[in-house]
């Protein structure tokens, strides 16, 4: 059985990234997938499904049903497929992955949460996507009552989106990578990282430098998890990069980052929110939230915060890219009892 514990045991900022949240009216560890399994079968009323709380922005008042924090752990290696619980650490695993000799996940370093959350929103970071990797996940679908699997087609990956995100029903159980057994990265495509490596963008280098470039990268925009620095009270990056259609008509025949996307041109957050007139450190309410120092996409808890504190920031951002550039930025984390 799942192990419960009373209201006033477990407020969600303890379990969140940002350190943000009130109380679950009850809340459950499941360190197996018959514990998980169990837990969300018996379950009252609305359930929330916890990893590692980094891609979750819960309101003031906490979440009015069950939380089920997904504690499953450990992997099993089959030639270069690896099957993953849906609970172990991402990085950890990413981490031995590399360890072991095998190439395909470094460019994901450093990001934090667990694996089970990374189909859900389709992963990605320099270059790479989770989707490009993964084979198929076992889901517990809440409707039927069964567990099946999922192939990569049939979960409709796009970016930073999958069938699975914003809604419940299904619930990943474990999910299944092929991995490049040669021990080489996956073809470098970011710029940056390629400039990091001194390589040309496509080529191939030691999975275990370009883990390292990654994470050094990651580290100097606060990106990778650091009690101390509050830079790291995020959910990482806050807004997803738009897909317009066609460029807006404040942006045509400025010279600005874009890049080819389904549906149209990606541009990117960051600049827009630069150039929107809020730097590095802007502060939000009381200045007990701001941008982080590091990097503009991350909306940060200077403590002590709250999460409306949080929110009438990302408004605040959000309103003023769409006033100077007629774009409007759309949230990567999930807003669980809160909106924007």
């Amino acid at each position: 059985m799942s192990r419960l514990e009373t209201p006033t045991q477990t407020t969600l900022a303890d379990h969140t990234t940002l350190r943000l949240g009130g109380p679950a009216r009850a809340f459950a560890v499941a360190g197996t997938t018959a514990e998980l399994l169990d837990a969300v079968r018996s379950a009252d009323g609305p359930v929330l499904l916890l990893g590692g709380g980094s891609n979750l922005v819960v309101g003031d008042a906490g979440f009015p049903g069950t939380v089920v924090k997904i504690a499953t752990r450990g992997w099993r290696i089959d030639g270069t497929e690896v099957e993953v619980a849906a609970g172990q650490n991402w990085d950890e695993f990413v981490a031995a992955t590399v360890e072991a000799g095998f190439g395909g996940l470094e460019c994901l370093s450093g990001i934090p949460g667990s694996v089970g959350a990374t189909p859900i929103q389709n992963v990605g970071a320099y270059g790479c996507e989770v989707a490009e990797l993964l084979t198929s996940i076992d889901c517990y679908d809440r409707r039927t009552g069964e567990v099946r699997r999922m192939t990569a087609d049939e979960l409709g990956f796009g970016y930073r989106t999958s069938v699975l995100k914003g809604t419940d029903a299904g619930i990943v159980l474990s999910v299944r990578f092929a991995l490049r057994g040669d021990g080489l990265s996956a073809p470098i495509r970011y710029a940056e990282l390629a400039r990091t490596l001194g390589v040309e963008p496509g080529a191939r280098v030691p999975a275990a430098r370009a883990r390292e470039a990654v994470l050094t990268l990651r580290r100097g925009k606060g990106m990778v998890l650091d009690p101390a620095d509050h830079d790291t009270w995020s959910a990482g990056s806050f807004f997803t990069n738009p897909i317009v259609a066609e460029i807006p008509r404040a942006l045509v025949g400025v010279e600005m980052p874009r890049y080819p996307a389904d549906g149209g041109v990606k541009l990117s957050a960051a600049w827009l929110i630069e150039r929107a007139g809020f730097a590095k450190g802007h502060p939000g309410p009381g200045g007990r939230v701001a941008l982080s120092t590091k990097h503009t996409l991350a909306l940060t808890n200077r403590g002590p915060a709250s999460t409306a504190d949080l929110l009438a920031l990302a408004r605040e951002v959000r309103d003023g890219v769409r006033d100077r550039f007629g774009v409007t930025l759309r949230p990567e984390p999930l807003l669980i009892n809160c909106s924007l």
